[in-house]
This record gives C-alpha cells, structure tokens and sequence, in this order.
C-alpha cells in the first residue's frame, strides 16, 4: 500500500484526514478506470464496456478517495471495492426484482415524504449520497421530484406537524448528511418546535466513508435537538472500520446520539461467519449496537449481490452462540406494503 500511497496526492490526504468534507465529495471518483488505477487493478475488470457504459449512465460510479484508502490494492475481490465498482453484471435483468422493490412510491403522501410504518415518517431530503452502492435500493427512485430546499420542504413539515400520531422523524435520502449544515440545523428547528416528535433519527453513510463529515457545525445542530436523536449508520464490513471513522462515532456518542446499524447482506462482502463475528466485535469496540442485517432489496442490477436466505439464518444461528444478545443483528426482510420489517431469523 505504501507505494500507491506515495503515487497518489489523493491517497495520501485521504488517509490523514487532510481536506474538508465538501473536497472530499468534489474529488470523488466517477470513472471506474480511475478507481481500477488507484488499486492497481486491470482495466477490464468491469467487463464488456457497451455495457459497462449503459449501466453507469444510469447509475454512475461515485467513491470518495477516504474509502478507496481502506480497500486493498490489488485485489479483485476486496469486500469495499465490490460495493461500490460498477460492472456490466448489473445490466443482466434479474427475474423478481424491479425498480422499487420495498414499496416507497406507493407510501408517498407528499413528494419525498414516506409513511410506512406507525408513529414514523421518513423525509428523502436529497437524492445526493457521498458514495454509490451498487445495490442501493433506491437507485431508481425520482429523486428530480424531491424538495431539496427549506421552503420546499414546508408541505411535508406542515403535514408532520398536524398529524399528531407521528413521534419519529426520520431523515434519509439519498443522504441527509450530504445538505447544508444550515438547511439541517432549519430542520431540527421545525422539529424542536412540535410537541409530538420524541425522536429524530438520521440514517447516514457518509461519516463512513467521509467520516470529517462530523465536524463541529454539524455537532452543533445534533445538539441542539432537545429530544433524543437515533443516528443510524450504515457499515457492511469491518474493514470500513478504520480510526477516523471510531472518532467521528465517538464525536456522535458525546453529543448525545445513540447509534445504530445496519448492515445489508451481501454475497462476497459479508456472507459468512468471520466478517460477521469480525463486524459485531468491531462496531461494539466503536459504541454501535448492531441494529439490523437487512436481506438484499430485490432492486433490478444488484442480483449477484443476493445470498441465500438460509444461508443468513445459519450465521445468526451460530452469532447467537457466541455473543451476547445486543450483539447479535436482528435479520430482517422489507416487503413492499407490510407494517414491519419481516424478522429472517
């Protein structure tokens, strides 16, 4: 790694922590030729070009260099690499999956605002992400019909504030950590100001993969919620776990967070035991409770992702002998139209 390292300016400041978040999403990698180069990987490791080009222009590549400096070079099958590299794999059609496999469009009350569930509502603040999984369930939702700006925004914060059944606010996206720290210091004002909402939970990849997102303007809107704050990452494999990362999670914890994860279950990323023993260990040292391990979303391009249903029961099965209970991730499905997540498990 010390070679690739000193070949890359990039590298090398991603790996000090070096630039503010907002360089580190304006030099992100949007070609795979350049990711490929970075690793020292062959070029047509994405496969047939044509293909490769119609699927990227659909749904482009994008990581940011803080994340490609915890995969490893030289390696085809790195479990960080493959969450995020785009291949032609993905435009193969796949029998029983579809653009919206867990029913947001039809859970839309207002455009961008989602109910799904009792006592919650889900706000897509922004179709922006700091990085581009390829089994993103949401890769095809509308994001060009989302309000992105606070007066846009106000339909669905007049909606939240006269229906007194909702308690919990939940900010997601795209990423809601990818707007403007005013704009989401605007939300938790509106937020503060409604007796009802008990808790606001933010589910967020960034600080993973930037994790000099949790920088003090952002610390200070967090604080300022007067209610309970939920903040949910999202971390598939241990090694994504490095030392920035754990101070940004602490930085959470001392403002007052509780934090939360969820992991999806993919094939050649973390479908075994070690990555899973190795990801609960590592996320409890970091002071996150493993949340949920989701079953892939069935969304059209991310099939060779999916791994066995039986296959995930038998890793919980053997999880639960070995951890304590708040460390073992409860298995889950979302099905389009439910009132729950489905427990796997």
């Amino acid at each position: 790694m010390a070679t690739i390292l000193a070949a890359n300016p990039y590298l090398v400041e991603a790996t000090c922590g070096q630039v503010s978040w907002q360089e580190a999403v304006r030099r992100a990698i949007r070609e795979p030729a350049v990711l490929l180069a970075a690793l020292d990987l062959p070029a047509d490791l994405c496969g047939h070009p044509q293909k490769l080009q119609s699927v990227t222009d659909q749904f482009p590549l994008f990581v940011p260099w803080e994340f490609v400096a915890r995969m490893r070079p030289k390696q085809v099958d790195d479990p960080l690499l493959r969450q995020v590299l785009a291949t032609d794999q993905e435009s193969e059609p796949q029998s029983g999956f579809s653009s919206d496999p867990v029913g947001d469009n039809q859970a839309e009350v207002l455009p961008g605002l989602l109910k799904k569930y009792a006592g919650r509502a889900l706000l897509v603040t922004t179709g922006a992400c700091a990085v581009h999984c390829r089994y993103c369930f949401r890769r095809e939702y509308p994001y060009s019909l989302v309000p992105k700006t606070p007066a846009n925004w106000q339909p669905a914060i007049d909606y939240i504030a006269a229906d007194p059944s909702i308690e919990e606010v939940i900010l997601s996206g795209g990423d809601p950590l990818m707007l403007a720290d005013s704009s989401l210091a605007w939300l938790v004002e509106q937020f503060n100001a409604m007796p009802h909402i008990a808790r606001l939970r933010i589910h967020s990849r960034v600080p993973v993969v930037i994790p000099q997102r949790v920088c003090e303007t952002m610390l200070d809107w967090l604080r300022s919620f007067r209610k309970q704050v939920v903040f949910v990452t999202h971390i598939n494999h241990p090694q994504e776990i490095d030392d920035h990362l754990r101070a940004a999670l602490q930085k959470l914890r001392q403002a007052g967070a509780m934090l939360l994860n969820q992991a999806v279950f993919l094939r050649g990323v973390n479908n075994d035991l070690f990555t899973q023993q190795s990801l609960s260990t590592h996320l409890i040292a970091a002071g996150v409770l493993p949340y949920y391990l989701h079953q892939l979303d069935q969304v059209q391009g991310a099939g060779h992702f999916e791994a066995a249903v039986s296959e995930g029961v038998k890793i919980i099965s053997q999880l639960r002998a070995q951890f304590s209970g708040y460390g073992v991730p409860k298995y889950v499905a979302e099905i389009s139209g439910q009132t729950s997540k489905r427990p796997l498990a």
